[in-house]
């Protein structure tokens, strides 16, 4: 039986991405779903099934789901109040249940436990629960933090000669935006069925000193880790013009990796995809020239 494969979230960019690996691939049933789907006019004239959801109603993501055997939940944006976003997730779950979809694949985050010091981590573990209490297959594919969010701060620690962080001495798998784009479509297209958890990581977890080391290799100049207090780096953040509320949240991150929560690697990118994830080195060397000269 050939299935019919659902992205949602499909006009960011890792939707964008697993739509243009699918049709790579030749799937050809395939939904996706969006807010905005006048983003997706190009997919739509590839005979992708564009589609208008909304996270906030049920019945309309009932509807946009109707037909879909295998369903990719990209995880939303709804980070305006707490618990908006789990209460999205849920309604995706409850949706896909009435649609009659059989298998949900999420993106959620490495080590996604209640007592996570990372904020955002509650949400993604809310939502593990709400498809574990469900009647759905499921494929949790934990995403590692992306490593495309390492140029940026890897240009200011090459500016400035040091790397600020308050993450000690701990160690994070980060990952591609790319290859968890490549995991995700193999994992949506695949013939699993039942119920597993995959972490979606890099081929090795590096610690700040690692990065401030790489740093130093592309651009030849000296560059220091400085490892620094939560409370320092929070009040950092702020003087630099972010709220409070924001800055906590970024910072939690730090927290997490301080404690060991993202050293996680090598994952299953390798077995989902046939082919291994692109390390740190690599992706940042490829980026060299963004890195050295920012826009």
């Amino acid at each position: 039986m050939t299935n019919t494969l659902l992205v949602t979230g499909a006009s960011g960019h890792l939707g964008q991405r697993v739509l243009e690996l699918l049709l790579a691939a030749g799937e050809k049933d395939i939904i996706a779903t969006t807010r905005s789907p006048e983003k997706l006019a190009a997919f739509a004239a590839q005979g992708v099934t564009v589609r208008t959801a909304d996270f906030d109603d049920v019945a309309s993501l009932t509807t946009a789901f109707a037909g879909a055997n295998r369903l990719l939940l990209i995880s939303t944006d709804a980070l305006d109040r707490p618990g908006h976003r789990l209460e999205q997730h849920v309604n995706a779950v409850n949706a896909a249940e009435a649609a009659g979809v059989k298998h949900v694949l999420y993106t959620s985050i490495i080590r996604a436990e209640p007592d996570s010091p990372i904020f955002v981590t509650s949400d993604h573990y809310g939502t593990e629960q709400a498809l574990i209490a469900s009647g759905l297959g499921y494929t949790f594919l934990r995403n590692n933090l992306y490593a495309d969010l390492l140029i940026q701060t890897v240009s200011r620690a090459i500016a400035s000669g040091q790397l600020f962080a308050a993450a000690d001495e701990g160690k994070t798998g980060y990952v591609t935006r790319e290859d968890c784009a490549r995991a995700a479509a193999a994992a949506l297209s695949a013939d699993f069925e039942g119920r597993r958890i995959l972490d979606v990581t890099g081929p090795t977890a590096v610690s700040q000193a690692d990065l401030a080391a790489i740093a130093q290799t592309l651009s030849g100049k000296p560059v220091a880790y400085v490892a620094i207090p939560l409370a320092a780096l929070i009040d950092g953040m702020v003087g630099a013009g972010l709220p409070r509320p924001v800055a906590e949240v970024y910072a939690s991150f730090d927290a997490g990796i301080a404690a060991g929560i993202l050293d996680v690697a090598p994952g299953a990118v390798e077995s989902l995809t046939g082919t291994p994830p692109m390390s740190v080195v690599d992706f940042l060397t490829a980026n060299r020239e963004a890195i050295l000269n920012p826009v």
